[in-house]
């Protein structure tokens, strides 16, 4: 266990399992963190008695001396373990929660055209946190949003200008581009300059190697 669940012919569907979920309750947006991702751990007080015993001993002997220094260490990085998860978590809540507040109106509505530009050193200003560190959080961690499970990088995109003059979200001008896309006729597909000029009538003024 776990390697021999994959020997043999069984065929298993991996699947993901979100750090962290958003769910809309009475219209408002709730965030809570997955649990069976991060248990709750602490130290067995069957150690911390055996510390206290051998410290009440009335032999004070050398050996005596190392058993207690040695289950001081052993309880010292248990507990240093503990606040490193604890930390990972609070980092991981606080940066989820901004990217959401900061993403409302998508998570609210699902609509993707709604995702506003976002980079990594927006969301790192609004938590006080590393640019690094809210880096590692987006590509390795997933959340589970009422529109299905999604890794939190998918929420980051760079600013493009539209005919407005405004900062939309590459992301808004690629589920547009999609939507052309799938109401081709397939027979024919659209050449690129052609899917410019849709894009720009659209208000995005995007040139042909861009698209």
């Amino acid at each position: 266990k776990p390697g021999n669940c994959f020997s043999g012919n069984n065929k298993l569907t991996e699947s993901v399992v979100p750090d962290i979920a958003i769910r809309i309750v009475d219209g408002e947006l709730e965030l809570t963190l997955n649990g069976r991702n991060a248990p709750t751990l602490h130290v067995s007080k069957d150690y911390q008695e055996m510390m206290q015993t051998y410290k009440d001993s009335r032999d004070k002997s050398n050996s005596q001396k190392d058993a207690v220094q040695f289950i001081k260490q052993k309880l010292d990085s248990a507990k240093w373990f503990i606040d490193a998860i604890k930390q990972r978590q609070e980092t991981l809540y606080v940066t989820m929660n901004a990217i959401m507040h900061y993403q409302e109106d998508f998570f609210l509505e699902g609509d993707e055209t709604k995702l506003r530009p976002m980079i990594l050193k927006d969301i790192a200003d609004l938590v006080g946190l590393d640019i690094s560190t809210v880096s590692r959080v987006a590509n390795s961690k997933y959340v589970e949003t009422p529109y299905g499970t999604k890794l939190i990088k998918e929420f980051f995109s760079e600013a493009m200008k539209n005919d407005q003059g405004e900062d939309v979200s590459t992301l808004e001008i690629k589920k547009i581009l999609q939507n052309i896309i799938e109401a081709e006729d397939k027979k024919k597909p659209l050449p690129d300059d052609q899917l410019a000029e849709l894009l720009k009538e659209k208000g995005y003024p995007i040139a042909r190697r861009t698209i």
